[in-house]
């Protein structure tokens, strides 16, 4: 079987980890072989930094707080290469296009975004999961991390996203019944499979 790499990009509290979970639990049940995979990941120790970044314990201009989101990602290439090559879907929750959009909204270049990316694995599908920012404000009303909270760079961030959309790019309108966005999620991936 053809191994896949599919992620999931949008504003916070878009529905991501929901859809990406969605999708997981049915090509499982199906029986592919399914590694999930969210960034930044926390758990890694250019993860740890940009979590205690997001907190406020650390101060980071926008460029350096994209490298990091980068390496983070190069952290795992090996292991997305490996498990593609086996046969997987890989799912992210994340994954290049976030760098893009919210490097763009905090003033950086989208071309050098994206050079300094082309080195990881490209997706076969990308899910953009659309939502206003004031749906995104509205589903999480507490705990919102610096960047959850800034409604404007979340428009921006938005715009930015709208921008990128390339023909592997699916975009669904998330602020629906989360049912409704996983039809849609599984028409779309079923024509890869």
């Amino acid at each position: 079987m053809r191994g896949l790499l599919i992620a999931f990009e949008g504003l916070d509290q878009s529905g991501k980890q929901t859809q990406a979970e969605t999708l997981a639990a049915r090509l499982s049940s199906a029986g592919r072989t399914v590694r999930q995979l969210s960034f930044p990941d926390y758990d890694t120790p250019i993860g740890s930094e940009i979590g205690r970044a997001l907190q406020g314990e650390r101060e980071y201009g926008p460029d350096v707080m994209q490298l990091l989101y980068v390496a983070n990602r190069y952290e795992r290439k090996n292991e997305v290469i490996r498990a593609r090559i086996a046969g997987e879907v890989i799912i992210c929750d994340r994954y290049l296009a976030s760098s893009v959009a919210y490097g763009e909204a905090h003033g950086l270049d989208a071309k050098w975004l994206l050079e300094i990316q082309k080195h990881l694995p490209q997706p076969d599908i990308t899910f953009l999961l659309d939502i206003a920012p004031e749906v995104s404000a509205r589903r999480k009303t507490q705990d919102r991390d610096k960047f959850e909270r800034d409604m404007a760079l979340l428009g921006r961030v938005r715009d930015s996203y709208m921008h990128l959309i390339i023909d592997s790019w699916v975009r669904l309108d998330a602020d629906r019944d989360r049912t409704e966005v996983a039809a849609d999620v599984w028409a779309a991936v079923k024509k890869h499979l």
